[in-house]
């Protein structure tokens, strides 16, 4: 079974809609971070690699002179890096206060 060809408009729409869905995915973790001033339960290892990845990303995108994928990963890079400050911030903070 083969699809039929899309058109542009409507391939675009759906890199679009995925860009949008997997950016925004990390603002309910930031938000949540933000708020309980605690990320124990978040990987250090996992979120490093990922920005790590995001970054790679965003370089391919300016590389391939792409603005849909630079803009996407620019924006998951910052939310991800936010993520993994606070992160770091909160473990400090706990680690020379001792368990809550």
């Amino acid at each position: 079974m083969t699809l039929a060809p899309l058109p542009s408009w409507a391939i675009s729409l759906i890199g679009s809609a995925a860009a949008c869905c997997t950016t925004i995915s990390f603002l309910p973790q930031l938000i949540r971070v933000w708020k309980l001033k605690s990320a124990r339960e978040i990987s250090l290892i996992m979120f490093s690699v990922f920005s790590a990845g995001v970054f790679l990303w965003l370089l391919y995108g300016i590389l391939i002179h792409s603005a849909p994928v630079m803009l996407a990963n620019a924006v998951t890079l910052a939310l991800s890096l936010a993520i993994l400050v606070l992160k770091l911030r909160y473990d400090h903070r706990q680690r020379y206060r001792g368990p809550s």
